[in-house]
């Protein structure tokens, strides 16, 4: 099936459904259009250019007690200080954006919590978040999520088997990025898919590391992000922690690998995202697993 000709089916929407985000509309102000931008109110997909806090913000308003069953979170690193890294062999500078730059400690923290505080109050009460990094962020995430009463539930290390190499040859080889896993607050009952993961890892408990290649090729067809995650990975702590049909958010939605993974799984999904270019390269990845759904469903 064409997505012309999906397009059709599309008119038949429910806009009177309290959990549709097709009305949800929002003032421009200095910092974004904060529009909708994509929308597919039949597989449940909705991404907003916007910036993040004045978006969630506005959710809250809207969903006071809680709207969404998880939320995937890919914050800034700020790790883009003019460093060297190692890019298909050669030496690059380590610049992922404006937006990745460190404002030192104090005021990076400050926004964690900012982000984090709007995502806690976003969560169902038995919702969960998980928030990846590095060395230079993960820290702060973990501690603002302690100040905020959340309940960590696991810190996941994602190994990668093939790195790029140390090239000041003055440090251990980074290989990995720790994913936290955390409960709205000490009360809530998470849910937790665990026949499903041991399933899926040969009838064993399935360990808190865990080994995933960066993004295949395959993955980057219509663009990529500098700081993308591969589908494996993001589909593993959707299918651990959420049922089919529930609502996922992913306030930092970069090329919208979550999206592409609630799409896969059935799931529904809201991304934010700032920058025209990951909107543009966001809409064609949507649009493709939209279509590949449809198209193994017929």
């Amino acid at each position: 099936m064409k997505l012309a000709e999906y397009a059709v089916k599309e008119k038949i929407i429910n806009l009177n459904n309290e959990n549709s985000f097709d009305n949800l509309v929002i003032k421009k102000s200095k910092l974004s259009d904060n529009k909708l931008v994509y929308q597919n109110s039949q597989q449940g997909i909705w991404l907003y250019q916007a910036n993040c806090l004045e978006f969630m913000d506005k959710l809250i308003e809207k969903y006071p007690n809680g709207i969404f069953d998880m939320i995937f979170a890919d914050p800034p690193y700020f790790l883009s200080n003019g460093g060297i890294t190692c890019q298909t062999g050669k030496m690059v500078s380590v610049h992922k954006g404006d937006w990745d730059k460190s404002k030192g400690a104090e005021v990076n923290h400050a926004f964690n919590l900012e982000w984090l505080k709007r995502c806690q109050a976003l969560l169902n009460p038995n919702g969960t978040i998980w928030v990846s990094g590095t060395q230079h962020v993960i820290f702060s995430i973990g501690y603002a999520m302690q100040q905020l009463g959340m309940k960590i539930l696991n810190d996941i290390i994602w190994e990668k088997p093939n790195p790029p190499p140390n090239l000041s040859c003055r440090y251990f080889t980074h290989s990995t990025e720790t994913i936290l896993w955390a409960a709205k607050n000490e009360k809530s009952k998470h849910l937790f898919n665990y026949a499903d993961m041991r399933k899926e890892n040969g009838d064993k408990q399935m360990k808190n590391v865990w080994r995933f290649t960066a993004p295949a090729k395959d993955e980057k067809n219509f663009g990529k992000h500098p700081t993308q995650k591969p589908i494996k990975l993001v589909e593993r702590c959707i299918l651990a922690s959420t049922n089919p049909q529930d609502l996922i958010l992913d306030p930092f939605n970069g090329s919208s690998t979550t999206g592409v993974c609630s799409i896969k799984h059935g799931r529904k999904y809201v991304g934010i995202e700032l920058e025209r270019e990951y909107i543009d390269l966001s809409i064609k990845r949507l649009d493709s697993e939209i279509i590949s759904k449809l198209n193994q469903g017929n």
